[in-house]
């Protein structure tokens, strides 16, 4: 948000459990997740304006984990690796008035094929802790984007541009 010049109030985290739904698709997840995290929040904080969002990669209808382990971000990016992908932002506004609303922000991502090396060198370099997908495009993982169509700022975390008509909408 400081990129757009816009500065929070306050940042407030959600805690909530973040598990899929079975069978849960991922569209249908950043969307809820958002709308939960604005929930949790918005209560806190009556008569702001609250933003949330959730950030979910997909591999075809798998969403894949925020990566907390070794395996689990060599796992994600072996499955990304040399296929495409979508990422999801799930962005909910509750304004003042208590009127919510929402977008889901869809980009597609291909990687290039990976050699062990690369993702031995990317696991080494720490960027994927608690990264959608087990990566951060806005570091190291850069080098493996052979196609991006979309919102870059989505996939960084935040589509910023469809945040910003939201936050517009809710004053």
């Amino acid at each position: 948000m400081r990129q757009v010049g816009i500065e929070p109030a306050k940042i407030d985290p959600a805690h909530i459990d973040e598990t899929p739904a079975p069978r849960e698709l991922p569209r249908a997840y950043a969307l809820r997740m958002a709308k939960a995290k604005l929930a949790a929040v918005a209560c806190r904080h009556p008569g702001a304006i609250v933003l949330a969002a959730d950030s979910v990669v997909a591999c075809g209808r798998r969403i894949l984990p925020k990566a907390e382990t070794v395996e689990e971000a060599r796992t994600c990016l072996a499955l990304l690796s040399g296929r495409r992908h979508r990422v999801l932002g799930g962005v909910a506004v509750g304004g003042a008035s208590g009127a919510v609303r929402t977008r889901l922000v869809e980009t597609a991502v291909r990687f290039k094929r990976l050699e062990p090396a690369e993702i031995d060198d990317y696991i080494q370099s720490g960027e994927w802790q608690g990264k959608a997908g087990g990566y951060a495009i806005q570091g190291r993982a850069a080098r493996f984007v052979s196609v991006l169509s979309g919102s870059y700022s989505n996939v960084v975390g935040l589509p910023l541009y469809e945040t910003i008509g939201l936050l517009k909408a809710a004053q």
